[in-house]
């Protein structure tokens, strides 16, 4: 009897130790096995037809991003319209609580990225090219800014520095390669997934191609694959929109007391002063801007921002969402494509224009076709960039927009044209939005409400962007629903 028992507890010990040797069971897979108020079966029991509930998980906060509580606030500019622009009229609306990065992206973040394109892409140095600032903004006719056409990107002296020279397209494509290589990483460092050096060219991790099962990868310690369900991977890193922008440059949630409003603030910290008005700082500057004709720093041995051209993205006190230089050291991109009536066009809860919605591209047995990137191929289905556009003083022929807008071009209302004495526009569908002052400009442009534009192809020297995310779930971290 005693030997047979011996052998059950070697039996089991053995079986034990091939058990262990396997890889475990993703943690995220658990559930509390409730029955479902929808067909009374509990949960566990429906892992044979692959559905899964997860324990809810609250969305993490993404690298360098701090959370921007949403909520309601007067959108545009209140004092002097000097530029006579008439392009941002004050109204209500409501912003969700977003991410927003907490400094502009830096000249050392934005090398990484370009490292990382070199070494994944050996055969294909269009890509790196194409990501590659444009370090000649710097140089002017009649300046000596030789020394930053060289050093401003590469010299560690400037790491710290926003990066410069990015057109708007290249910021959403660094926005991307941000998202992937975050996703990547929690799918590392959870056990997911194995750190895959040797990925090259088709074969790199996207965070849709993981979801579709076309990056296979190396796998982790756990034998499950993450699906968007599990809330582990996060949301796109993107440009903000123009609200977004706004909304957190202006930091209002200092100014609350409860639901009162207690000053509209006219840049991004409280009063009408550029100088601080704190003992320990007093008579400092608040942002990095030219102060007056000639001067973008100061005297010497009392230099009063203490940056010649852009400076270090820590440089000023955040504001009350904790986030640096969203006034003065550069301008920065956002998402919105420019059109002056935008304020009486869009929506009052999330203002955008420029949505332009993608599909997936499929071949004949409905599977995605992937690029030589290992990008998802995506085709343009609808395109809202001229949605109801309200801007009928740039009209040639009312009528027939009014009668076919759909079909229209954006050159039908905003005339392009090169002939002598034919009317032009500077507006066309590649106009972008960018707000927020910077180290060549005024205080006029310090204000969240001035926005100017841009092509999205051009890049200068006084703008650059950081990024934004959106918040899933509640607005309030820390709240949870009840099952």
């Amino acid at each position: 009897m005693r030997q047979i028992t011996l052998i059950l507890i070697m039996l089991l010990l053995v079986f034990t130790g091939c058990n262990s040797s396997k890889t475990k069971k993703s943690p995220l897979s658990k559930t509390g096995g409730q029955p479902s108020r929808t067909t009374g079966w509990q949960a566990n029991d429906m892992e044979v037809f692959g559905f899964t509930d997860p324990a809810y998980i609250e969305q993490q906060t993404g690298p360098g991003l701090v959370l921007v509580q949403g909520g309601t606030f007067t959108m545009g500019r209140i004092d002097e319209d000097v530029m006579r622009d008439w392009d941002n009229t004050p109204r209500r609306v409501t912003i969700a609580s977003f991410y927003m990065d907490e400094t502009e992206v830096t000249n050392l973040d934005y090398r990484q990225y370009l490292a990382w394109l070199r070494y994944v892409y050996p055969g294909n140095s269009e890509v790196y090219q194409k990501a590659l600032p444009d370090t000649l903004v710097w140089r002017e006719e009649l300046a000596y800014n030789e020394p930053w056409v060289g050093n401003y990107l590469r010299h560690p002296s400037y790491s710290n520095y926003p990066v410069v020279g990015v057109s708007w397209i290249q910021a959403n494509n660094y926005c991307k390669w941000r998202t992937d290589r975050v996703n990547e990483y929690l799918l590392v460092e959870n056990g997911y997934l194995a750190l895959d050096s040797a990925q090259r060219d088709a074969n790199t991790f996207s965070t849709e191609g993981y979801l579709m099962n076309h990056y296979q990868g190396t796998p982790g310690q756990y034998d499950e694959r993450i699906r968007w369900e599990n809330g582990l991977l996060l949301p796109n890193y993107r440009l903000p929109t123009e609200a977004e922008w706004e909304y957190a440059a202006l930091g209002l949630i200092g100014e609350a007391d409860g639901e009162l409003l207690t000053q509209r603030r006219m840049y991004p910290w409280s009063g009408t002063f550029i100088r601080e008005d704190q003992k320990n700082a007093k008579g400092q500057m608040r942002a990095n801007y030219v102060r007056g004709r000639g001067d973008y720093m100061g005297m010497a041995g009392a230099l009063n921002d203490a940056a010649d051209i852009a400076g270090d993205v820590f440089s000023y006190a955040p504001n009350d969402y904790g986030i640096y230089c969203m006034a003065g050291n550069v301008n920065e991109w956002v998402a919105d494509v420019y059109r002056p009536l935008t304020p009486f066009d869009v929506e009052e809860f999330q203002p955008f224009r420029g949505n332009v919605i993608t599909e997936y591209r499929r071949d004949a047995q409905g599977n995605v076709l992937f690029n030589d990137l290992g990008q998802p191929v995506l085709d343009t289905v609808a395109d809202y960039r001229n949605y109801g556009d309200g801007d009928y003083r740039s009209l040639t022929d009312q009528s027939k927009w009014l009668q076919k807008q759909d079909s229209l071009s954006t050159n039908y209302m905003y005339v392009q044209s090169k002939s002598a004495g034919v009317i032009s526009s500077m507006i066309t569908d590649r106009e972008r939005v960018y707000k927020g002052g910077s180290w060549r400009d005024r205080a006029y442009w310090l204000n969240p409400g001035s926005r100017r534009h841009l092509d999205e192809r051009d890049a200068r020297a006084d703008i650059g962007f950081r990024c934004a995310m959106t918040r899933l779930g509640p607005p309030i971290q820390g709240k949870t629903s009840k099952k």
